[in-house]
């Protein structure tokens, strides 16, 4: 409130000392106009009032009969009114900062119920998972990601809807929840990809039930599912469309190309047959990075993309979090500030130690039936 008070309080003296064919007096409207980005509409109003007073201030110390002038009372009038419709926009800019604020607040619960955070610890898994919308003011878009337990190890999901608005997160929630329902009776994860795409299919053809073929065909989900052992140093992996996971293997990176590429969920007429899954060494220590597109093609102020793989070479000793931190402080320098797309990832390390959970669900395992009391 200093900024115009001290406006007021510098304008009133500069123009009452100023010669007389020199009239300041109008320059008060600054104030009230510039309150609005920081106070309400009522010292908005305020302000206008002081700045109105100012005027006639002005009017009696320059000269009592130009305060009664013409001039002067249109001047006087002019201000008030002008302060008077700012107040009433910043009214209306007020209430907008509220729906605003509930807005956000719809969509930070939303996002916890439709993409809540992956669990740190996952048997001898760390896991760690970052999202970031193209849009600023919202939480939530198309790109999506879960984690679920399963008898002898971890089911993940990493997956991209086509297109942004509520529509990408329908059908992002729908992909999550078959997903988690999915995994446990699922026997593999050829059964698993059959069940997305069916959910998909199924959710694609209820609400597009007018749609033209071809719009339906634009209409997918790209998605890599993985299947992590906790006994042995492996990890299986269909990729339907989606990047190729990158492994950090004592700070050698490789990106991991399926075998087989099969086409984004959606997208297939005929039921899939005859998945080929990708298995690959994932041993202690090493670090799994699934990541969306929006990361490889964000484009620098010169048009180039981000060179994922190259730099995460240099953060191979950190933990998960701690990576996730280095990709997304290097990404939003690289794009000056703006992604123009979703971008979401999450990091895998396999630890050499199990937790307790796991290390007594062991212990019960192996242990025979006459001593398990």
């Amino acid at each position: 409130m200093a900024i115009p008070l001290g406006l007021i309080l510098a304008i009133t003296v500069v123009d009452i000392l100023a010669p007389g064919d020199i009239h300041l007096g109008p320059l008060l409207i600054v104030a009230p106009a510039i309150t609005p980005w920081f106070a309400g509409p009522w010292l908005t109003g305020l302000v206008g009032a002081l700045a109105v007073a100012a005027q006639a201030v002005i009017g009696v110390l320059r000269d009592q009969d130009e305060l009664f002038s013409t001039n002067h009372q249109v001047q006087i009038a002019a201000l008030a009114l002008l302060s008077l419709v700012i107040v009433v926009f910043s009214r209306q800019r007020q209430r907008r900062i509220r729906q605003l604020a509930q807005v956000r607040s719809v969509s930070e619960a939303t996002q916890r119920v439709v993409l809540p955070p992956l669990p740190h610890r996952m048997g001898p898994l760390r896991l760690a998972s970052a999202y970031r919308a193209a849009d600023d003011e919202a939480q939530i878009g198309g790109d999506l990601y879960a984690a679920t337990r399963t008898g002898n190890g971890a089911r993940l999901l990493i997956g991209d809807v086509r297109g942004k608005g509520m529509t990408a997160i329908s059908d992002a929630s729908v992909i999550m929840g078959s997903f988690r329902d999915a995994a446990h009776r699922s026997a593999s994860l050829a059964e698993l990809v059959v069940t997305l795409e069916e959910s998909i299919r199924r959710h694609l053809a209820e609400h597009a039930p007018h749609a033209e073929a071809d719009e339906l065909y634009e209409q997918f989900v790209t998605a890599l599912v993985l299947d992590i052992s906790d006994e042995e140093p492996m990890a299986r992996m269909i990729n339907c469309g989606h990047p190729p996971p990158l492994l950090l293997h004592k700070h050698h990176v490789t990106a991991l190309y399926p075998r087989h590429a099969e086409p984004p969920l959606g997208m297939c007429d005929l039921p899939r047959t005859g998945l080929t899954v990708d298995p690959f060494p994932f041993e202690d220590d090493d670090t799994l990075l699934l990541y969306t597109d929006g990361i490889i093609e964000a484009r620098s102020s010169d048009g180039s993309f981000y060179p994922l793989a190259e730099r995460i070479a240099q953060w191979a000793d950190s933990g998960p979090e701690a990576l996730l931190h280095h990709i997304r402080t290097d990404l939003m320098a690289h794009v000056g500030g703006q992604l123009n797309d979703d971008a979401a990832a999450v990091a895998i390390q396999r630890s050499p130690t199990l937790d307790p959970g796991h290390q007594l669900k062991k212990v019960v395992h192996t242990t025979s039936p006459d001593h398990a009391g």
